[in-house]
């Protein structure tokens, strides 16, 4: 669809992997007047992401600080990408982050005359992990059994307070994206720091089904959609599926079935092995019952196909991260 130019861009979660690869994208955009990146902390050198001209900016989206931002800097898109996933952080601390400075972000929009457009990036986890799940969802599905808690349930109510912001101010371009997890060689994650444990654990009797997205074309995704007009809900993932089965052989990882409630004890090992600190339950439900979802809307609006599919995402992620020769499950050597 045609689009007016977005002139300044506000980037959220500047300061990690992918909002930094997104601004560092946007602005080497001529189109693009300034590039305005926020974080609670400085951007630092473990993104390995220059961010070139982007303005970063220390604002706490928690704040009032954040409405004065938007207003004074003339923002008229909002890219959000403050999302936190981290299963380190106090939940209480990112339940604030995720759902109170999503709040406070789109109330700024909201009463910013300026503001045109804003981008959202949500997670495929709003569909929840069940064994009653359709074989595919598609945006226009409910959840079986709905997120009850994590960032899942974050990204629910993230979304339906975006709902709210279009009902009250239905001049503004609004695109929410339902990411399946991101991998690539820069990707670090809840399942990542999974893949990294020294002897990965799996659920006895359960092979889920498993998508990815690349990271570059996630950051694709996010830049067709903050400077052309596609307004809507649209699922982002690669093509085909992978088990989980697959890519621990694939990778070349020792992994083990475990009977369900061992998986936590286990989980909590990794604290000091891989930095996870235990698993949190929408981690845990996907690992068991898996998530598809069909991207078919998003591959009609924009024209478009991923350059990597979820095998070859996986792939991609391993090479970088030298994971080593095919293995089999541990049980199946003894």
């Amino acid at each position: 669809m045609p689009a007016a130019a977005a002139r300044v861009v506000l980037v959220t979660g500047v300061s990690r992997f992918l909002g930094a690869r997104v601004a560092n994208t946007l602005q080497a955009d001529p189109g693009i007047e300034r590039v305005i990146g926020v974080d609670t902390v400085p951007p630092g050198a473990s993104t390995g992401v220059p961010l070139g001209r982007t303005e970063f900016v220390r604002v706490d989206i928690r704040t009032p600080g954040i409405a004065n931002l938007i207003a004074s800097a003339g923002v008229d898109t909002v890219v959000h990408l403050h999302l936190v996933t981290s299963s380190s952080v106090p939940r209480a601390k990112v339940k604030e982050l995720n759902v109170i400075g999503t709040m406070q972000l789109l109330a700024a929009c909201q009463r910013s005359p300026d503001m045109r457009k804003l981008v959202v990036r949500s997670s495929a986890a709003v569909y929840g992990s069940s064994p009653m799940d359709p074989a595919v969802f598609t945006e226009r599905d409910e959840p079986i059994e709905g997120p009850k808690s994590g960032y899942a349930k974050d990204a629910v109510e993230v979304e339906e307070y975006v709902r709210g912001l279009m009902r009250r101010r239905s001049d503004l371009t609004v695109s929410v994206l339902r990411f399946a997890n991101v991998l690539g060689p820069g990707v670090d994650s809840p399942f990542t720091r999974y893949l990294r444990l020294p002897v990965v654990p799996t659920v006895l009797g359960f092979d889920p089904r498993l998508q990815f997205v690349h990271e570059d074309d996630g950051v694709e995704v996010l830049r067709r959609m903050t400077v052309e007009d596609h307004p809507g809900c649209f699922n982002v993932a690669g093509d085909g599926v992978l088990l989980l089965s697959q890519a621990l052989r694939r990778a070349g990882r020792p992994y083990v079935p475990v009977p369900a409630p061992s998986l936590s004890m286990l989980g909590d090992m990794g604290r000091r092995f891989a930095g996870l600190s235990g698993f949190s339950p929408e981690l845990l439900r996907w690992l068991t019952y898996g998530r598809v979802i069909d991207t078919a809307a998003l591959a009609d609006e924009l024209s478009w196909h991923p350059k990597y599919s979820s095998e070859a995402a996986f792939a991609d992620f391993a090479a970088a991260h030298g994971f080593g020769r095919p293995l089999t499950s541990l049980l199946g050597r003894l």
